[in-house]
C-alpha cells in the first residue's frame, strides 16, 4: 500500500460480466417500450414525455453496466452519429416532423435520444453483431428503414417523398450501422474487456 492510499492492485474493481439472459431480456424489454414511448409521444406532440423515457432507460443501462464509462461514452457517439445523419436526412427535405424539432432543417431531439437508445443495445441484445459487420450492414439496410416506416405509420414521421426517403435510409443505416458495432467493440462496457478488444 502506498503513502497515498491503496494500490491498483489493491482497490476494489467491480466486476465485468457477460450480459445474462435475463439481462438480455430486460434490455429488449426496455427499449421497445422506449422506442414506442418515443415514437407516440412525438405523434400526440408530447416529444418531451418519450424523450424523458428514453434518457431513463438510457440511464439506468448505463448505471447497471460494468464500465459506465464505457457505455456512456458508446450512447454520446451515437447521438453525434444520429444528429448528423437525421439532421441530414431533415435537410433533404424528404420527411417531416410533428414534434420536438426547434429548428426545421435539424433532427428532433427525440429522434436522437433513439440512437442513444441504440447504443445500449449493441452490447447487449445485439451483441451478436461484434464479428459480422456486413450482417450489420443488411441489417441497417432493411431494419432501419423498416423501424423508421414502422414510425410514420405510428405518426411520429411523415414521408414528403417516401422513395426518395427510403432510399437516402437503406443507404445511410447500410453504412452506420456496422460503423456502431464498430464503435461498440471498443466502447464496451458490459462484457469483459478481453471481449472489447476483439
Amino acid at each position: 500500500m502506498s503513502a497515498i492510499g491503496p494500490s491498483a492492485a489493491t482497490r476494489p474493481v467491480r466486476p465485468a460480466v457477460a450480459p445474462t439472459r435475463g439481462g438480455q431480456v430486460a434490455n429488449f424489454v426496455a427499449f421497445q417500450l422506449a422506442w414506442f414511448a418515443a415514437v407516440l409521444g412525438a405523434a400526440h406532440q408530447l416529444p418531451l414525455w418519450g424523450t424523458a423515457c428514453l434518457l431513463a432507460v438510457i440511464a439506468w443501462h448505463i448505471g447497471i453496466a460494468a464500465r459506465p464509462k464505457s457505455e456512456a461514452a458508446l450512447v454520446g457517439i451515437a447521438c453525434a452519429i444520429g444528429f448528423v445523419f437525421e439532421s441530414a436526412v431533415a435537410m433533404q427535405g424528404h420527411v417531416e416532423y410533428p414534434s420536438g424539432q426547434p429548428v426545421d432543417w435539424l433532427a428532433p431531439y427525440w429522434m436522437v435520444a433513439l440512437w442513444g437508445e441504440l447504443a445500449i443495445a449493441l452490447n447487449v441484445t445485439m451483441r451478436w453483431l461484434k464479428r459480422r459487420l456486413w450482417l450489420a450492414s443488411l441489417l441497417g439496410a432493411v431494419g432501419g428503414p423498416g423501424a423508421f416506416s414502422a414510425g410514420v405509420a405510428l405518426g411520429g414521421a411523415q414521408f414528403v417523398d417516401k422513395p426518395a426517403a427510403l432510399l437516402t435510409l437503406t443507404c445511410g443505416y447500410a453504412v452506420l450501422m456496422p460503423l456502431m458495432v464498430w464503435f461498440s467493440n471498443r466502447f464496451d462496457g458490459v462484457s469483459v474487456p478481453e471481449a472489447a478488444r476483439v
